[in-house]
């Protein structure tokens, strides 16, 4: 008898298995073919039947090869359980179920010596979502006039950019009467107060990147909402550079200044500005990580922009040559500023965490005026690759995070100076405008999302280990990949359609949820709205709590 490897790898150690019927198969390929990770394959298998063709029964043996589908079980072609194969049978004959006795991290590990490695968001479903506790509680209706959602005007805009106080603008009244300026007032500008969060044109497909890029434009230009997107690391496309989407259009600046020399090299043909520039110092997927994009995304155009060759583009977890805060306003802000000749909000991303505070509070004390916004991630926030460790294991949720931030600038009496701007696992129900609004009601000028926008693309993947493959550069539906065979699979008109459909319709909720309350702007820090049916949610908030 052969010996029992039991030390080899089996289907049962891995975090999906496939099932599969042969009495449904009718040996058609689909499958195979649509699997991205070759996770399956066909095969022969040799099969024994006993029959009699007598009156009396005489046993006898047959054997005849049968064609199968079959899973491997090897750590390069694991099943992601994406379910691909499932929507291309014509017979329901194959499917794949998640496996309650995985040992997939322990045999990764022991069969790399290195940690394993995925895209999208964590997956430690321990506790209920904190805004699933908050409701919307204040209700004008005899004390206060609630207003019609479907009649009334509302303001649904949030700024990017310093908003100076009053007593320091930098106006005097003339003679006739008229303000008269007397000095330089930052760059501000009032846009929709959903962004599209950064997702680099190496984390997207090209073809996903034109969808949200079709969308933002069709968003402001046709429906008059202004929306903004954000570059994310990495450059952009001289096209877009030298293009009038531009100003719809965030540029980011990260540690590996990836894409940068383009970026410069554009300017004198830029015939717009962009929207603003976002310096980032950290994500919350993988805070103090630094960015990754995998060599097997790294394609010919995204080694063009970059400048670099096939290979995994590591950004580093920080700055170099930012030491503390006021060097980075120094530094940063100062540089991003004069390059686009102070026209342009400059902001500053950085993963949410026990120090969030600290920066704020140096950063709204800026007594240059160039900080143009705060935008802060949580733990919940999406990504395109990272180590199992750190997405499951480091970070800060949001919530409580961004309520610290506006109460401290409350306490010195400069809340709304540098707008907050917050994210992490926002939408993750699929409704972004509730919890946009609780967010907003906390302090939050405004919300910004991507994992989402992915969703609405069509992306498999959850938070429950499915799919999750987005570092592969094997997206099963063209999301994430830039095999061009994959890539056409995804439509970059239907995408931008379903995008456009889902801002509208959460332009009508935000509209539905800030009428009852009678306000007719955002209502920024009115955590009064808010009531919260678990006790110690509201006592860390500072919201009523309901039973």
């Amino acid at each position: 008898m052969e010996t029992v490897k039991i030390n080899d790898l089996a289907c049962n150690d891995l975090p999906w298995k496939v099932i599969y019927d042969t009495t449904r198969c009718t040996l058609c390929g689909s499958c195979v073919a649509a699997c991205t990770f070759g996770a399956i394959k066909p095969r022969i298998e040799r099969r024994r039947k006993a029959f009699s063709d007598t009156e009396t029964p005489e046993p006898k043996i047959s054997f005849k090869a049968v064609p199968v589908i079959t899973q491997l079980n090897v750590l390069k072609h694991y099943c992601r359980g994406c379910g691909v194969c499932e929507r291309v049978c014509p017979n329901s004959a194959i499917r794949s179920e998640r496996n309650p006795d995985s040992r997939f991290n322990v045999v990764y590990q022991t069969a790399t010596a290195s940690g394993p490695k995925r895209g999208g968001r964590n997956n430690l479903e321990n506790q209920a979502r904190t805004l699933d506790t908050l409701r919307v509680g204040r209700i004008s209706q005899m004390t206060d006039p609630s207003l019609d959602a479907q009649r009334h005007t509302f303001d649904c805009l949030a700024p990017l950019g310093r908003i100076l106080p009053a007593d320091r603008l930098p106006f005097t009244v003339g003679p006739d009467g008229k303000l008269v300026p007397t000095g330089h007032t930052p760059p501000t500008s009032w846009i929709y107060p959903v962004i599209i969060g950064d997702m680099s044109i190496g984390a997207l497909s090209w073809r996903m990147w034109e969808a949200v890029a079709m969308a933002v434009a069709y968003l402001n230009e046709e429906c008059g909402l202004p929306v903004r997107m954000c570059s994310g690391e990495g450059g952009m496309p001289v096209k877009l550079l030298t293009s009038k989407y531009l100003k719809y259009t965030i540029l980011q600046i990260a540690s590996g200044h990836f894409g940068w020399n383009r970026i410069i090299k554009a300017m004198p043909k830029m015939i717009e500005d962009p929207a603003g520039v976002l310096i980032k110092i950290g994500q919350g997927a993988k805070p103090g990580d630094g960015g990754l994009l995998m060599a097997a995304k790294v394609a010919s155009h995204i080694q063009a922009i970059r400048g670099v060759p096939k290979a995994d583009l590591l950004s580093p977890p920080n700055h170099q040559g930012l030491y503390s805060i006021e060097e980075s306003v120094q530094k940063m802000f100062l540089s991003m500023n004069a390059a686009f000749k102070f026209r342009v909000p400059v902001a500053i991303k950085v993963a949410a965490s026990a120090t969030s505070v600290s920066v704020f509070n140096n950063l709204v004390r800026d007594p240059y005026n160039i900080v143009g916004g705060f935008f802060m991630d949580g733990i919940d926030g999406g990504t395109g690759a990272a180590h199992d460790i750190s997405l499951d294991h480091t970070g800060h949720p949001i919530v409580s995070k961004l309520r610290d931030c506006y109460l401290a600038a409350v306490a010195q009496g400069r809340q709304g100076q540098i707008p907050l701007w917050a994210a992490g696992g926002l939408g993750k129900t699929g409704n972004l405008a509730a919890d946009a609004f609780k967010m907003i009601c906390l302090g939050a000028n405004g919300v910004f999302t991507g994992k989402l926008i992915l969703q609405m693309a069509g992306c498999l993947g959850n938070e429950h280990s499915r799919c999750n493959a987005c570092n592969t550069g094997l997206c099963p539906a063209g999301i994430t990949t830039q095999e061009p065979t994959l890539v056409r699979r995804l439509n970059p008109d239907r995408v931008a359609e379903n995008i456009v459909n889902y801002f509208l319709g959460m332009d009508q909720e935000l509209r539905k949820l800030m009428a009852p309350i009678g306000n007719s702007a955002l209502p920024v820090g009115r955590s009064d709205c808010l009531v919260s049916t678990d006790k110690a949610v509201a006592d860390r908030l500072q919201v009523q709590y309901v039973c």
